[in-house]
């Protein structure tokens, strides 16, 4: 009997060593960190020469983000997306001066906003304006065509002003899916980015990979701020990713 327990001892005791390379091996491997996006998310066919431009000669990099009460975090002003935008900017040129401007117009449509967009220009002279919209618009059932005209007519004046453009769609919410149509409004911003080659930093499809891999629980209404703040971070960092890959800003330009 004791040679069985001991024969048995040195078995598992071989598979036991004989497991560790195999962990050590699965270890190695890249795993998959929270809100990490797959790269056909963050790929854009457009650019933004503008900003590559400027990089290049070490200028200052003057960027605009046009919002609306998606873009920010109630009293949490550092922790909403914009300022982790900059903050990763930051860390990705660390050789460049990077100024970010926060224009947020709550509760008010494309149409309602696009028209203070020249005048925005004029006083911040961005390299990049960064237009996040469409929210309001599907919430208020802002008639499709008249949302892509008024997307259409605000890309074409920051165009014409002579700046580079991103566009971001819609958030995505499991919760207001039934309530709320959002392939118009998505589907009308893909147009108008193909028309005017623009990229279009696709946050609603972002997001809702994150919500479908367990990333977050976007549909829990009990995680308040705290889901808010890590959502936010991680939308900050991949739009800067984003913005950094449609420059085609090369590794010696970067951290």
């Amino acid at each position: 009997m004791k040679s069985v327990w001991t024969m048995l001892g040195m078995t598992l005791l071989a598979g036991c060593l004989t497991a560790v390379p195999a962990r050590a091996e699965e270890a190695a491997q890249p795993q998959p960190q929270p809100c990490d996006v797959p790269a056909y998310l963050l790929s854009s066919d457009s650019s933004l020469p503008r900003v590559a431009d400027v990089v290049k000669r070490g200028q200052p990099l003057n960027v605009l983000l046009v919002g609306s009460r998606s873009s920010t975090i109630p009293t949490q002003e550092a922790s909403a997306y914009p300022a982790k935008l900059l903050a990763a900017l930051k860390d990705r040129l660390p050789s460049v001066q990077i100024n970010l401007s926060v224009e947020l117009y709550p509760s008010k449509t494309a149409e309602e906003t696009h028209a203070s967009l020249v005048k925005l220009v004029e006083a911040k002279n961005p390299t990049l304006v960064i237009w996040q919209t469409g929210t309001v618009d599907a919430m208020r059932s802002i008639d499709p065509d008249d949302f892509r005209s008024a997307i259409d007519e605000g890309v074409v004046a920051l165009q014409n002003a002579g700046t580079d453009v991103v566009l971001v769609n819609l958030q995505y919410s499991p919760r207001t899916e039934t309530m709320i149509s959002a392939p118009p409004y998505l589907d009308n911003m893909r147009v108008v980015a193909q028309q005017h080659d623009v990229p279009l930093f696709d946050r609603f499809a972002i997001m809702r990979y994150w919500s479908e891999a367990g990333d977050f629980d976007l549909f829990s209404t009990s995680h308040g701020v705290e889901l808010a703040k890590r959502v936010h971070a991680c939308i900050g960092r991949a739009l800067s990713k984003f913005v950094i890959d449609a420059a085609h800003l090369d590794q010696a330009q970067q951290n």
